[in-house]
């Protein structure tokens, strides 16, 4: 990024976009492989899954069939499903985080160093999301209240409650389930790129995130509603399209998937970009040499005592 670091924050989102799908030109090795090994994989995994589950759920349903052998396939299918998508998702956020910030900070970049800090990068965006997670399990539990206030409504035919709860509904479907998703990863960011990770990481940032909810919460939804069009046409075309034919279906789903590929690559980019823009709105300086050393640190290499990364309020 070539823009002034006071300057990152007048970025637009279209700004970003432009900035984001730049940074692979400067290491263009390192990100192929980082899509192949690691993001290609998850995008892969995630709308494929349903080709997998699909003839399990019809078997279950026959009313003919035994239920029990398919139920134990489904659920360990699915058990093993999360604990991929979990992995490759933490990895490739570790792995583009920590490669925009080397070139941010003009430190070597390849995709062995990479691999070398992923371990340790890992660790502090597992801590991390275990808190996202006891969120969204409370979360959760809010939203099943009130949907299941919202059936009670249905039931009862109360116009009043009916009314009260497809808002609560709506606004925790839409807004807290989108903030809760911006603050996961700009908490990543944090925990890759600050020596703060977990419940400090979540705290971070949600301070980040004020004067930005705007700008965040359009480009979380923006980027659910394209995963969702994808997932979409890919149910409707490779896992129910049976009139299309096999080789449509098969051109269709690698299409498909090379499309969300660039998707989930673009959005990771994109969320290390709005970390810096956030830091530059709250003029909150980065020094460099401190982020330099910080990140040598996950390479073993030896790290200064004063290399504590202070990102100081700037008087400007």
């Amino acid at each position: 990024m070539d823009i002034a670091p006071e300057e990152l924050q007048f970025l637009t989102v279209s700004d970003m976009l432009k900035e984001s799908t730049s940074i692979p030109k400067l290491s263009p090795r390192t990100f192929y492989l980082i899509t192949l090994t690691l993001i290609f994989p998850l995008s892969f995994a995630i709308l494929a899954h349903s080709l997998f589950t699909h003839p399990l759920l019809n078997q279950i349903q026959d009313p003919y069939g035994s239920h029990s052998s398919q139920w134990t396939k489904l659920l360990a299918f699915q058990f093993f499903y999360l604990i991929f998508l979990f992995a490759f998702s933490l990895l490739s956020t570790a792995a583009v985080v920590f490669t925009v910030a080397s070139l941010y900070t003009s430190k070597p970049v390849s995709f062995s160093n990479t691999l070398s800090a992923i371990p340790s990068v890992f660790k502090r965006l597992f801590i991390t999301y275990l808190w996202v997670s006891l969120t969204m399990v409370v979360y959760n539990v809010i939203f099943l209240c009130f949907l299941v206030l919202l059936i009670v409504a249905i039931d009862t035919q109360n116009p009043v409650l009916f009314v009260f709860s497809v808002i609560v509904v709506f606004v925790l479907f839409l807004v807290v389930h989108v903030y809760i998703t911006a603050l996961w990863h700009l908490a990543s960011v944090v925990s890759v790129l600050e020596p703060i990770y977990g419940f400090a990481a979540m705290k971070k940032s949600y301070e980040l995130l004020k004067g930005k909810i705007g700008l965040a919460f359009f480009m979380v939804f923006g980027y659910l509603v394209v995963c969702a069009a994808i997932n979409g046409v890919f149910g409707s075309v490779v896992v129910h399209g049976w009139d299309y034919g096999v080789f449509t279906r098969v051109v269709v789903g690698g299409f498909l998937v090379g499309v969300l590929v660039i998707v989930n690559l673009v959005g990771l980019l994109v969320q290390s970009v709005f970390y810096y823009v956030c830091k530059s709105y709250h003029h909150e300086g980065i020094d460099k040499s401190a982020l330099h050393d910080h990140l040598g640190g996950y390479l073993g290499e030896y790290v200064p005592l004063k290399s504590s990364i202070q990102m100081e309020n700037l008087d400007i």
